[in-house]
C-alpha cells in the first residue's frame, strides 16, 4: 500500500491525494497532488525528481509552491521512491532504459496533469530530472509550457574518466551485467583488504561501502550535497523512514544509460531546438553535476538562460536560505509567463564556479 512517511521536522503537507499511477508497460508510480487555492490559481508546477529521490525529500518546496498559488504534482520515477521496481533488490537505482521515464511522464501527464490539475502546466526538474526535462524539450514531447530546472545532469564530475567509465558500462551490460550496482574499486578482491590495512596505519576506523546505502544518510561532513546542515539532517531522516525507496548506487544499466543521454545533449544543434522557455539554475561549488557543461548547454539555448548561484552545491532547493530566496527570485520572475530573463543578451554568470 502507498504511503507519504512523515518526521518530526518533515510534516506531509496538508491536502494533497496520494495515488498510484499505471505506466503503459505495467508498472506502477507513486504519484501525489496538492490542488492550487482556488482564488489565486497560477497553475501547476510538476516536480521531476533527481536520481535516488523520493517525494517526502520535497515538502518544503511543495508547501513555498502552495503558498505561490500553484497546484503541485510530485511523483517517484520508477525504480526509486515507492515506485515499482524491475530489479528483485529493492536499493538498486535501476532502470532499463532511460527512454522509460518517457513513459513515466506520460503516464503521469495522462493520469494526473490533464484529469486533474489546472493550466498552465510547468515544471521544476533537478539534476536527473533536468536531463530528462530537456530531452523530453529538444525531442517535442515535454508536456509543460515553462522548464524550470536545477543543476541538470549534463556531466557527472563524480567519476574520474567518463569516456572509459561508460565504455565500462556499456560493456557490462553487453555481458547481461545491466542490474548489477556500479561495481568500485574497493570491490575488486583484495583492494578493500588494502584500503583497510592503510586506514589503520593511519589510526582510523575503515567502512567498507554498502552499495544498498542512501548517499542522503551519508554523514554531513564531505557532503556533496548541500551546505545547510538542518536540512541535510532533515531529509537523512526522511531517507531514514522511507527505507529502501531512498535508494543506493545506481546499477550498470542505469550508469550506461546516463551516459547515453548526456552523449545526445551535447550534440551542439539540440540546445537550438528547444522553444520551451527555459531557466537553469547551476551551483556554483557542484561536485556531482559539471557546471560548465551545463553552461556551455545554456549558451545554445535560444528560448533559455542560466543563472549560477556561487557557493551552491548540488541540491540548490535544500540549500541554505541565502541560496533558496536567490532561486526563489529567478523563479517567481520566470514562472508563469513572464520574459526569458537575459543579461545583456547572454547567458547570467553570478559567480566562478569551483573547481
Amino acid at each position: 500500500m502507498l504511503t507519504l512517511d512523515s518526521t518530526p521536522d518533515n510534516p506531509v503537507p496538508p491536502g494533497g491525494t496520494l495515488i498510484g499511477v499505471r505506466t503503459r508497460d505495467g508498472l506502477t508510480l507513486r504519484a501525489a497532488y496538492w490542488r492550487a487555492p482556488a482564488r489565486r490559481s497560477r497553475g501547476t508546477v510538476c516536480l521531476l525528481q533527481g536520481r535516488a529521490e523520493f517525494i517526502e525529500k520535497y515538502y518544503e518546496v511543495i508547501r513555498e509552491l502552495i503558498a505561490r498559488g500553484f497546484g503541485v504534482v510530485a511523483f517517484d520515477w520508477r525504480g526509486q521512491g515507492e515506485s515499482s521496481r524491475q530489479v528483485g533488490d529493492p536499493r538498486k537505482g535501476h532502470v532499463a532504459r532511460f527512454d522509460d521515464y518517457r513513459l513515466d511522464l506520460k503516464a503521469i501527464e495522462e493520469s494526473v496533469l490533464v484529469p486533474l490539475m489546472p493550466e498552465p502546466y510547468h515544471c521544476l526538474a533537478h539534476s536527473m530530472g533536468g536531463c530528462v526535462a530537456l530531452t523530453g524539450a529538444a525531442e517535442g514531447w515535454l508536456p509543460f509550457g515553462r522548464i524550470v530546472t536545477v543543476a541538470p545532469m549534463l556531466s557527472i564530475r563524480m567519476v574520474a574518466w567518463p569516456a572509459a567509465a561508460s565504455a565500462v558500462a556499456r560493456s557490462l551490460q553487453a555481458l547481461r551485467l545491466g542490474r548489477a550496482f556500479v561495481p568500485r574499486l574497493s570491490h575488486v578482491p583484495g583492494v578493500g583488504a588494502l584500503l583497510g590495512l592503510g586506514h589503520r596505519l593511519r589510526g582510523r576506523r575503515y567502512v567498507p561501502h554498502d552499495p544498498g546505502a542512501s548517499i542522503a544518510t551519508m554523514p554531513y561532513s564531505g557532503n556533496r550535497l548541500s551546505r545547510d546542515p538542518a536540512r541535510y539532517a532533515r531529509n537523512a531522516a526522511a531517507a531514514r523512514a522511507v527505507g529502501a525507496g531512498a535508494v543506493g548506487d545506481p546499477t550498470v544499466a542505469w550508469l550506461a544509460g546516463a551516459f547515453r543521454a548526456m552523449a545526445r545533449l551535447r550534440d551542439p544543434r539540440l540546445p537550438a531546438r528547444i522553444a520551451t522557455p527555459t531557466l537553469i539554475l547551476g551551483a556554483g561549488a557542484d561536485p556531482v553535476c559539471g557546471t560548465p557543461a551545463t553552461e556551455r548547454f545554456a549558451a545554445r539555448l535560444k528560448a533559455g538562460t542560466i543563472l549560477v548561484l556561487p557557493d551552491a552545491r548540488h541540491e540548490i532547493l535544500h540549500e541554505r536560505d541565502p541560496i533558496r530566496e536567490d532561486f526563489w527570485a529567478a523563479f517567481d520572475a520566470f514562472v508563469p509567463g513572464s520574459p526569458v530573463p537575459r543579461v545583456e543578451g547572454e547567458a547570467r554568470r553570478v559567480a566562478p564556479v569551483e573547481g
